[in-house]
């Protein structure tokens, strides 16, 4: 499996991004996926993930009501919808896969197997 991320940039406060994620491999569809970020000295931050067919998304606190998490199977890519962003969203953005089964309380950076290279979001005030 591998992952690309991009769609990252420098904004100002405010404004919105959409970051992409796109998957190689025909297990795509059936695993769940996630944003994670991270800030220089810091541990990998839990952001959002989705289960495979979409219908449960779940969110940091941090993000909840600004972000959205979206996928779609058939390109086989998943997005990072990202609204009224603050100079604290500041950070590298990552895409990550989990294998097995969908549960939205795996949140820790260990929990999944497959991750992009990161793509970096700049929000000045």
């Amino acid at each position: 499996v591998q992952l690309q991320a991009s769609g990252g940039g420098l904004v100002q406060a405010g404004d919105s991004l959409r970051l992409s994620c796109a998957a190689s491999g025909r297990t795509f569809r059936n695993y769940q996926m996630a944003w994670f970020r991270q800030v220089p000295g810091k541990k990998r931050e839990f952001v959002a993930n989705i289960s495979p067919d979409s219908t449960t998304t779940y969110y940091a606190d941090s993000v909840k009501g600004r972000f959205t998490i979206l996928r779609d199977n058939a390109k086989l890519t998943v997005y990072l919808q990202m609204n009224s962003l603050k100079p604290e969203d500041t950070a590298v953005y990552y895409c990550a896969q989990r294998s097995g089964s969908y549960s939205f309380g795996y949140q820790r950076e260990s929990e999944y197997h497959y991750w992009g290279q990161g793509t970096q979001v700049t929000v000045s005030s």
